[in-house]
């Protein structure tokens, strides 16, 4: 069944522009410029409403297989969609963790029974796979997952060989998890010592003092180092401090850069003054820093210091984080379904223009990944599409949540906008505030 989203305002390729676009089958076959009267056909009347591209999140942990007590690809593949977002890329942390092809071809075989939005996976790295990961198909894998520093999972390469043949031999883009785990260790060892003494209160204030600016600058700026010297393609994931900045170019197009940069909508909305209230719901690595950091990533959002927005979605179930004691309570936290809702806030804030926040969310990791006609709205392109409703008030709350693990760190956030309907491959998944089940996302193909 074919649409026709009539009148919209369209946020596209640097634009904003009136239009209505016309759906045929999972393609958009017609996009008619200026104000037009469908009275046939399958007609969705989006007057007021804007419409962008679906949102490419290239950085979750739907924490399938082996984990499915904190999430799974149904649960946060739905509520993806009620959040805009059509594709994302899932990182390997899972149980087994997904470092063999044999592991990868399995996951993709879930996805392609639970998923409501599009999907691809990483392979992950270690200090022993490196001949697996010579096998990857660049044109079916969206990258390669190296930990240069332990996080949830613990799948860190700390090989000097196997990073080095890595950054040689790798098919396909790197992406990178940046904290030094010599800094990090030295300065736990510190704290629990203080602590010891009674030295120092250790609770998630202390986060960004022990996985500190230091530890993540050090370790980015190894991986920007190999990566220039072997000519490997890099994209360093969750960007949280000024410092790192440093390391990445701005004076050249995404098309021309080899070595990229992400950051996420909680560094750009927390900072080290929210542990007060949120606690270990903000605790995530790398941590949350502090408000200069925050000041100068929103300013990067538009000097082309960054790159793409990724969410990092990382559910934990409430007791696992709030153990109240922090050298236990889990890292990472659930985010995906209100990335839009809270990049939007910024837009309304004044930090972000539309069509910049359609290009970091949607256009780049397009362009990044050289993902296969997705990521833009034009003629031809699958029909990934999202309408917003830019002047719909509401409060973020625990209990409207389709995560498994049921919570949000942004419960109690007011936002100023509202996605009312999301397409995927031409597909309505999401609208009047429900996902479709038995709608199903395809694999993401890469032109590379």
């Amino acid at each position: 069944m074919g649409y026709i989203i009539k009148n919209a305002t369209l946020v596209n390729e640097g634009t904003t522009t009136l239009a209505s676009v016309v759906i045929n089958g999972d393609r958009i076959s017609k996009i008619i410029f200026g104000k037009n009267d469908f009275a046939d056909g399958n007609v969705i009347d989006a007057e007021g409403l804007y419409l962008i591209p679906g949102i490419i999140d290239e950085h979750v942990h739907f924490r399938e297989p082996g984990l499915t007590q904190k999430a799974d690809i149904y649960t946060e593949s739905h509520a993806a969609v009620a959040g805009g977002v059509t594709s994302f890329m899932d990182m390997p942390n899972t149980n087994p963790q997904t470092t063999t092809q044999e592991l990868l071809k399995q996951k993709f075989e879930l996805a392609a029974q639970k998923s409501a939005a599009n999907y691809s996976f990483y392979l992950g790295a270690t200090n022993d796979n490196i001949d697996e990961i010579l096998k990857t198909d660049p044109k079916k894998v969206c990258g390669i997952k190296l930990f240069m520093g332990s996080s949830t999972g613990n799948m860190l390469v700390n090989d000097n060989d196997a990073l080095t043949r890595l950054f040689k031999g790798a098919p396909c883009l790197i992406a990178a998890h940046c904290e030094d785990e010599q800094t990090i260790h030295e300065n736990t060892v510190c704290c629990k010592d203080l602590a010891s003494k009674d030295a120092v209160v250790v609770d998630a204030s202390i986060h960004p003092f022990i996985r500190t600016m230091e530890a993540c600058y050090k370790s980015t700026a190894k991986a920007v180092d190999m990566a220039a010297k072997y000519g490997a393609r890099l994209h360093v994931m969750h960007i949280s401090t000024k410092a790192e900045l440093t390391l990445f170019r701005n004076d050249i197009p995404l098309k021309d850069k080899m070595i990229t940069a992400e950051t996420c909508p909680h560094y750009l909305t927390f900072c080290d003054k929210d542990y007060e209230e949120k606690s270990y719901a903000i605790k995530c690595n790398p941590a949350i820093k502090m408000a200069s950091d925050r000041a100068i990533l929103r300013l990067a959002l538009n000097d082309g210091h960054i790159d793409t927005i990724g969410t990092d979605h990382a559910p934990h179930l409430w007791h696992e984080k709030f153990t109240d004691d922090y050298f236990t309570s889990k890292s990472g936290f659930p985010s995906i379904q209100n990335s839009l809702d809270v990049m939007l806030n910024l837009y309304h804030q004044g930090v972000v223009s539309l069509p910049q926040l359609v290009k970091l969310m949607c256009h780049n990791p397009a362009e990044l990944y050289q993902i296969k006609e997705r990521g833009f709205i034009r003629e031809g392109y699958f029909a990934d599409l999202v309408l917003v409703d830019l002047n719909h008030e509401k409060v973020i709350s625990n209990n409207d949540m389709l995560y498994k693990c049921g919570w949000t760190p942004y419960d109690g956030m007011k936002v100023k906008s509202q996605v009312t309907h999301t397409f995927v491959n031409g597909n309505l998944v999401y609208h009047d505030g429900k996902v479709e089940d038995n709608i199903f996302g395809k694999p993401l193909e890469f032109d590379r």
